[in-house]
């Protein structure tokens, strides 16, 4: 990219037309029109008008992106609106809880569930690469224009969330969870040579702070539109007060040549000075909170210890601790008395080698594969061994991950089988968000998000929609994983 750009625009509201417009005024400015097959990426982690009202990119942004699209169309092919949901909810679902469907009927697009389509082969050759190969999906593969249109949010795995996070949903629920422990920053990295965006446009006019999936609403008034992804991230830190070289993901990219996080190098443009809405941003509150310091003065008490390769890092920021804390948000989301009623129990991850101050009838939840750990609990003596392995053992064509009713069913039998027992043992690598929401409802007595009135019946009928359209894929033979021509190899003489 020879001329990073970022504009940063004024607006207070989500109106459409106005975003519209300032899309279409940046897109001129940057000399961008859509051609061949245009793909817009929004952030839809999850969705729902009044239980996650402010975890997604808005319908109100993509409604004016997508009409900017329109107005520049330089020779669009095919125009679509693609996303892969987290924490095992069906894409379905959240397309229509986001509100996404009337808008794009409107502009005569389509859209895409990542979950439902083929996954496609991708393979990489760059240097410090975790795998020589990732899937991603088969509209992403083929896509000539991508747009990536993320929101505005702190993240407790990665610190922040813009454009180059947005790309862990560019893959479905088994590839995604692969690596996503403390190699998450890297595995980011690594997704950015799949594709580029040739557009980013952020919502963030009401950003998101503290957290991902319940973020706490934060009014910063902008619409960010950028053609490079790092350089929009680079801003983005910078007007939150944040150095991008500390936040890991965006330093590896950076330093992999996708783009500047030297403002030197990157034009910003706008009607809002970098100062100004600096200004705006004062008192956001980041993500990355160790998980012990995130349950100070809760009914929950969390011990923590190094994952596995402990030279590299002391703390799983991109697994299983995470995870907890996004869970007990969804759980005090759903459940206003939840720290009121939640009976006190302590959870306990990685390699952690300090006494558990657990009382009698106080569950202890060694959570993750790697979690080990050998003293005494209540008077007795309790030896947790690691049943880790190795993350480059994991071969992305064999790797299964479970749908929610599976999970629930493991957590249910976990909980009903030592129901007497004081010590439980929660595995995976990661454990995810939603096990992680079943264990801490299942032993802190709380209410069951899954069991939501306000979300049961479109989940379900999100869920039985997909699986039959997954269903007649395979009837009729559509191959979920496309494997890449192996490279030509040149016969020696």
């Amino acid at each position: 990219m020879t001329n990073p750009t970022v504009f940063l625009r004024d607006c207070r509201t989500y109106d459409p037309e106005r975003i519209r417009g300032i899309v279409r005024e940046a897109m001129q400015a940057m000399d961008l029109r859509p051609a061949g097959r245009t793909l817009v990426k929004p952030n839809l982690v999850i969705a729902h008008p009044t239980l996650f009202p402010h975890a997604f990119t808005r319908p109100e942004l993509a409604d004016g992106v997508l009409g900017a699209l329109r107005d520049r169309d330089g020779g669009m092919t095919e125009l679509a609106v693609g996303e892969r949901c987290g924490i095992t909810v069906p894409t379905r679902m959240v397309f229509n809880e986001a509100g996404y469907r009337p808008v794009v009927k409107k502009h005569r697009a389509k859209l895409v569930a990542f979950d439902e389509v083929p996954q496609v082969e991708i393979r990489l050759a760059h240097e410090g690469r975790l795998r020589d190969y990732l899937f991603t999906p088969e509209p992403i593969a083929r896509c000539e224009f991508l747009v990536s249109c993320p929101k505005f949010k702190a993240h407790p795995w990665t610190t922040v969330t813009f454009a180059l996070k947005n790309y862990i949903g560019i893959q479905d629920d088994r590839h995604r969870l692969i690596d996503h422990d403390h190699r998450l920053d890297e595995k980011i990295a690594d997704l950015q040579s799949i594709i580029q965006p040739r557009l980013v446009v952020v919502d963030a006019i009401v950003a998101g702070q503290g957290r991902m999936l319940t973020p706490i609403p934060f009014d910063l008034g902008l619409v960010i539109v950028g053609n490079n992804a790092v350089a929009v991230d680079a801003v983005c830190c910078r007007i939150i007060g944040i150095d991008p070289a500390s936040v890991g993901h965006i330093r590896l990219t950076a330093e992999r040549g996708f783009g500047p996080i030297d403002l030197a190098k990157i034009r910003i443009e706008g009607d809002v000075p970098l100062d100004a809405a600096q200004a705006r941003a004062r008192g956001f509150k980041v993500g990355l909170v160790r998980v012990e310091q995130y349950f100070e003065g809760s009914r929950i008490r969390a011990y923590a210890g190094p994952p596995p390769e402990p030279e590299r890092t002391s703390y799983c920021w991109g697994g299983c601790p995470g995870a907890i804390e996004e869970a007990i948000e969804i759980i005090r989301n759903i459940d206003e008395r939840a720290d009121e009623k939640m009976k006190p129990f302590h959870v306990v991850f990685g390699a952690y080698r300090g006494p558990i101050e657990a009382k009698a009838g106080e569950k202890v939840v060694f959570i993750g594969d790697c979690a080990n750990w050998k003293g005494r609990i209540d008077g007795r003596e309790v030896e947790v061994v690691s049943t880790y392995r190795d993350r480059r053992l994991k071969d992305p064509y064999t790797f299964r991950v479970s749908d929610i009713f599976v999970k629930m069913a493991v957590v249910f039998r976990n909980l009903l089988f030592k129901r007497r027992e004081q010590v439980l043992r929660a595995h995976g690598c990661p454990v995810s968000v939603a096990e992680q929401t079943l264990y801490i409802a299942g032993i802190g007595g709380t209410r069951n998000p899954y069991f939501a009135p306000a979300s049961v019946v479109p989940f379900l009928r999100g869920y039985i929609v997909w699986r039959i359209v997954k269903f007649f894929k395979r009837l009729f033979g559509m191959p979920e994983l496309k494997r890449a021509a192996p490279p030509q190899t040149v016969a020696s003489s």
